[in-house]
């Protein structure tokens, strides 16, 4: 039966916004049926427009703020990468840290787990060590470089100091962006898939004053390299050709045009080594705090065994080898796993191992070479573990599993899992690695049963 209060898709309605949802949308109902509105904040009255309609909830935009609740402030940046940036930073964390038990509570089945108090981010803005943008043209066919419009895949809005970058990285932006327009280079079309420019990556060593840009076109496309090396001024300049249709900064050709092809970082005490496309925690002050909770939360006394699943370059295992007997990493991009092999040698630590290996697939090997794991260390994507992972990990048989999760939505289901099979979750601390944004990290522990 569909509910009587069920708005059609384009009808405009006035809602008042109770909550947030997990994701960043503000939560709204009509005699019970849930409007999720993206753009609301808590005690909101907005005007908005449907997107989508279904039978159990609706989905909006905020089209008019007719009353600001309390904790709405004025934004400093129009900034689609900052979505938050209108809500105070303590709400902030309050949401935060809310979403985290909700999560565990409704997801996961978790009656009264302890969730810690979240930790703040030390800094709220120009916090991101890299930032992807991308080419457009604004209305006078002027070449522009930012991010795309909120739910547009072809409106790039402009960005001229982005508050999430430092100023040395905006200048680097700057430069190119500078460049390109002197060259009369033209920005990729995303309807016809022609034209050129498509994005450029900008990415910061904090610690090291390093910087590295790259330049993502469509293929084939040609300019000068020598010139862009010089207008650029950074340590590192790259370029990748792209044939892909898909907005992304991943894949294609990538060509070294002037530097190193790789960027140092320093991060709890140890010098790490980042390729152009592994991945890096975007905010290394708010990392090096996580990664710190996670070494913690393992509780090493110098005679573990340690596995270190989607280890990627290897910043957590690197961090925790010293303090184990043995290290084992595994990650399935194997230009990661060079970056890993590349940094225990660059640090000088010993008694570690990485491989590549999809995590699904490989794990059982792993145990049946290395032996089975004191502590299993995680740190997987967004979307969680699979099912087939999570039995994999409970074979293994870890005497603890340290999770590291970027999503408490799918963090939740996994921890309930491994209960399932004998497993305890201890307290769960959230980290705000993102401010502005929705993103929650947390560190989970879950110990088995003796």
């Amino acid at each position: 039966m569909v509910p009587a209060s069920r708005p059609a898709r384009g009808a405009e309605l006035e809602l008042t916004i109770d909550s947030m949802a997990y994701g960043g949308a503000g939560v709204a109902r009509l005699d019970g049926y849930v409007v999720f509105v993206q753009g609301g904040l808590p005690g909101d009255r907005v005007r908005a427009q449907v997107g989508k309609s279904k039978r159990a909830y609706a989905e909006a935009r905020a089209t008019e703020i007719l009353e600001p609740g309390p904790d709405r402030i004025a934004p400093l940046a129009d900034h689609p990468g900052a979505p938050w940036q209108v809500l105070r930073y303590e709400r902030q964390l309050e949401v935060k840290q809310a979403q985290v038990t909700e999560a565990l509570t409704r997801l996961g089945g978790f009656d009264g787990v302890a969730v810690a108090p979240i930790v703040p981010a030390s800094q709220t803005w120009r916090y991101r060590n890299k930032l992807e943008y991308s080419f457009g043209s604004d209305a006078g066919g002027r070449l522009i470089c930012g991010f795309h419009a909120p739910g547009r895949w072809d409106e790039i809005v402009e960005v001229r100091d982005c508050l999430l970058a430092s100023d040395a990285a905006n200048a680097a932006r700057e430069r190119v962006v500078d460049w390109c327009r002197a060259q009369g280079l033209v920005p990729y079309d995303r309807a016809t898939g022609t034209g050129m420019l498509r994005n450029l990556v900008v990415r910061e060593g904090r610690r090291t004053g390093q910087l590295q840009v790259r330049l993502v076109t469509g293929a084939p496309a040609t300019f000068d390299g020598a010139a862009l090396a010089q207008a650029a001024a950074c340590d590192g300049v790259l370029w990748t050709r792209s044939s892909s249709p898909g907005e992304t900064t991943a894949g294609g050709e990538t060509k070294l045009i002037s530097g190193a092809d790789y960027l140092d970082e320093e991060i709890g005490g140890i010098r790490v080594r980042i390729s152009p496309e592994a991945f890096f925690q975007t905010n290394t002050e708010m990392a090096e705090q996580l990664y710190g909770i996670a070494i913690d939360r393992a509780q090493l006394s110098g005679f573990e065994r340690v596995y270190d699943l989607y280890c990627g370059i290897g910043t957590i295992g690197l961090l925790m080898a010293p303090r184990a007997a043995e290290l084992w990493g595994l990650e399935v991009v194997p230009a990661a796993v060079a970056d890993a092999i590349a940094n225990a040698s660059l640090n000088e630590i010993d008694r570690v191992n990485f491989f590549a290996g999809d995590v699904r697939l490989a794990l059982r090997e792993l145990v049946s070479r290395a032996g089975r794991p004191d502590v299993l260390v995680i740190d997987p994507p967004r979307a969680g573990l699979s099912q087939k992972v999570v039995r994999r990990i409970i074979e293994a048989a870890p005497r603890r599993i340290v999770y590291v999760s970027c999503n408490p939505t799918t963090l939740a289901p996994n921890a309930a899992q491994m209960v399932e099979a004998g497993y305890t979750l201890g307290a769960v601390q959230p980290v705000d690695m993102f401010p502005q944004t929705p993103h929650i990290e947390c560190v989970a522990v879950l110990d088995r049963a003796r």
